[in-house]
């Protein structure tokens, strides 16, 4: 309903509710009702003054109410015109008994019966009027409805013209843009294709991990060709009645053909595209006959030629074979997580309406931010905006965006929570005891932070800082990984003596590491190199009542070469943290006295440092990082176009793992030449950058988390429940 007809639906039921409020009170604040009798015989004693005839109402005024009507009758006015003027001829008359010759006649004064005044229209008007909005009110709200249950079938997808949105707003995916642009040139130019016998493909499917910006991929190809865009989630087609779905598939189809050229968008298709004949539901569901329409409506009894079918998802392997055959979704582009120099790409796209501090720099919170998606960054730096705003400061600083990585891995910390000095204590050495076994173990990544302060779910935390982003994992490394995650258990093991709750993560994790050494990667030499099986997501549907394709015996392997890899890098752990008890227990110290270190204070411990040179340095440092982050403030806000290009086919180099300190920079620098790589190594890892010179200035890649991949082969500590 529109807002007039609400206004004057509302102002005409105020005014009738004032009249009829009028009228009540008009009645209850009445004149007293007598009867004709009584009004007879108050003539005839004179006490009447006057009489004003209203129909057949008399309103009676006498002498002691003065003005005032003093009552009403109801009675036919002849019978009171005739009762005055047979009291008048008696008054006037000589020799009657009530002849006064002083006599003032009844003042008697009446309406004209067949008058009409305007209030004997308002009130049948309003009346009217009202009746008639009420049964309008009523036919509309019975045709939307009716309108309502014919319109269940359509689509109501989103079409939007003009998209704003170009290919320089994605960054970080050069090959899946090169793919998508032959769709924006078909969109231009189609003749160009057709006049070599060429057709474009019917459908594309982006395939990839939540965050990498398929969506963003799918308004890019709109807004370059500069075609409507029908965006539809693939869970808006399934409805509780059957035959809904395909009745929205088939107007969504109409509404593209009536704009052609055009892109239809279907986020999360496998909400509708999953496989058919799987699960409980039979021929007859709703889903499936949905997908059966879209089936058709891309490639079946029509042609829609000039109309693109764009879907995204991230579990393509659930989609049904016969939609993903050539001619419904020809081309499948996966769009994986960004590479070092497309983080850095990306950084810039998301930066561009924020104000930076001069210290800022792409390249490195590119390198240290590895396993990040698009969402992610984008979520990253707003976080630290939030941030820099939270303390009345005009531009994001580094040491902002080191916060902000630490929040989006782990949450905000948690420096109000009670700790008990037990679990402090408990924490100090659990975490020291991971730092120390990466430290002094092969294969495992730099430690960047030790802290025992709350963050999120974890009571304390190592943080590590990788080296490259490297897609292939040794077996040293991923038992040097392992002996890390013992590190903690172990700890506790000899400093307390006892077992607590806050290895759960550290056992998941190693578990899950030793499980996929054993069962896909072949790492082990009793089971040998035999794939059995991985811990992929289960699709219910297909892989309903599924058995392992080994036998019990396989299993009963599997599962002791399990408990070896991880008993071996448990005993690992406990031979070098007793090898080495004085630097646990000195780093368990300055943990509970500064409750955080970083890479120059673990360095420091790991060198034989004493605890009282160790908190000196770190003193020192956060005076020199809180007189920079002062000078940060006073400099000029650093716009894009100062950053260096983003690097297209050379390998980037890394720039200086520390923010040059503006205020008092140091004369000491520690230089390392880098290590030429080989032609083939440039070939096989064109992403692993070189390492750089690193000062040692205000705070070296402060903050920096774990590397984050898809691949759980990947997965770092995290931190501990405690």
């Amino acid at each position: 309903m529109k807002t007039s007809t609400k206004v004057l639906i509302a102002v005409i039921s105020v005014i009738l509710i004032g009249v009829i409020i009028w009228v009540v009170v008009y009645a209850a604040t009445g004149v007293e009702d007598k009867t004709y009798t009584e009004l007879n015989s108050d003539i005839n004693k004179g006490s009447v003054v006057e009489i004003y005839l209203e129909n057949d109402t008399a309103y009676v005024k006498t002498a002691k109410s003065g003005k005032k009507v003093a009552y009403k009758v109801y009675a036919r006015y002849e019978l009171v015109i005739d009762a005055v003027k047979e009291y008048e001829v008696k008054k006037t008359t000589p020799g009657t008994d009530l002849y006064d010759a002083e006599y003032k006649p009844i003042t008697l004064s009446f309406n004209d019966r067949y008058a009409t005044s305007i209030t004997d229209y308002i009130i049948p008007v309003l009346a009217l009027v009202l009746l008639v909005v009420l049964m309008v009110f009523m036919f509309r709200a019975m045709s939307n409805s009716t309108r309502t249950t014919m319109d269940f079938g359509k689509t109501k997808a989103n079409m939007q013209n003009q998209l704003k949105v170009r290919f320089s707003d994605v960054a970080g995916a050069e090959e899946e843009k090169e793919e998508l642009k032959e769709i924006v040139e078909f969109l231009k130019n189609p003749q160009k294709f057709t006049a070599v016998g060429a057709r474009v493909p019917h459908g594309v499917l982006l395939v990839g991990p939540p965050g990498t910006g398929k969506t963003l991929f799918a308004k890019a190809v709109a807004g370059e060709a500069n075609v409507p865009f029908f965006s539809k989630s693939g869970s808006d087609f399934v409805e509780m009645f059957v035959g809904v779905g395909a009745s929205r598939v088939r107007d969504l189809f109409d509404q593209a053909k009536k704009n052609m050229p055009c892109i239809v968008f279907i986020d999360e298709i496998d909400a509708v595209g999953r496989q058919r004949g799987a699960g409980m539901g039979g021929g007859n569901d709703e889903r499936e006959q949905t997908l059966n329409q879209l089936l058709v409506a891309m490639d079946g009894f029509e042609s829609n030629e000039h109309i693109i079918v764009m879907a995204a998802t991230n579990r393509s392997d659930v989609l049904d074979p016969a939609l993903m055959r050539p001619g419904r979704f020809d081309r499948q582009i996966y769009v994986n997580l960004p590479d070092v120099r497309g983080r850095e790409a990306i950084f810039k796209v998301h930066a561009r309406n924020k104000p930076l501090a001069s210290d800022v720099d792409f390249q490195t919170l590119a390198r240290i931010t590895s396993g990040f998606s698009g969402a992610d960054i984008e979520n990253m730096l707003n976080e630290a905006a939030i941030l820099a705003a939270r303390e009345d400061r005009t531009r994001i600083s580094m040491e902002d965006m080191y916060e902000a990585i630490d929040k989006v891995e782990m949450g905000p910390q948690k420096k109000s929570r009670l700790v008990t000095p037990v679990d402090q204590r408990i924490t100090a050495y659990h975490e020291a005891g991971h730092a120390i076994v990466s430290c002094l173990t092969k294969g495992c990544d730099p430690v960047h932070e030790v802290t025992i302060i709350p963050r999120g779910q974890a009571g304390g935390y190592t943080m590590y800082r990788p080296d490259n982003d490297n897609s292939f994992i040794s077996v040293s490394q991923l038992v040097g990984r392992l002996a890390s995650a013992m590190g903690g258990r172990a700890a506790e093991e000899l400093v307390i003596e006892d077992y607590t709750t806050g290895a759960v993560g550290d056992l998941q994790q190693a578990t899950n590491i030793a499980r996929k050494m054993v069962t896909e990667w072949g790492m082990s030499d009793k089971v040998g190199t035999v794939f059995h099986g991985g811990s992929q997501e289960v699709f219910l549907g297909r892989d309903y009542q599924s058995q392992h394709s080994y036998s019990e015996t396989v299993a009963a392997q599997i599962d002791a070469e399990i408990k070896r890899l991880i008993d071996e890098a448990h005993a690992t752990a406990v031979k070098v943290l007793k090898d080495n008890r004085k630097i646990l227990d000195t780093m368990a110290r300055v943990l509970i006295e500064c409750e955080t270190i970083y890479s120059e204070e673990v360095e420091m411990i790991i060198n034989g440092a004493t605890p009282e040179e160790v908190k000196a340095a770190l003193n020192e440092r956060l005076d020199r990082k809180a007189a920079h982050r002062e000078a940060m403030e006073k400099a000029p806000i650093k716009k894009l176009s100062d950053f260096a290009p983003v690097k297209g086919t050379e390998k980037p180099a890394l720039v200086e793992d520390t923010v040059k300190e503006s205020v008092e920079p140091t004369t000491e620098q520690q230089t390392s030449e880098p290590e030429q790589p080989t032609a083939e190594q440039v070939e096989t890892a064109p992403e692993q950058v070189e390492p750089a010179e690193q000062a040692d200035t205000e705070t070296p890649a402060k903050k920096t988390p774990r590397k984050r991949s898809t691949k759980k082969t990947d997965d770092g500590d995290n931190g501990d429940n405690k």
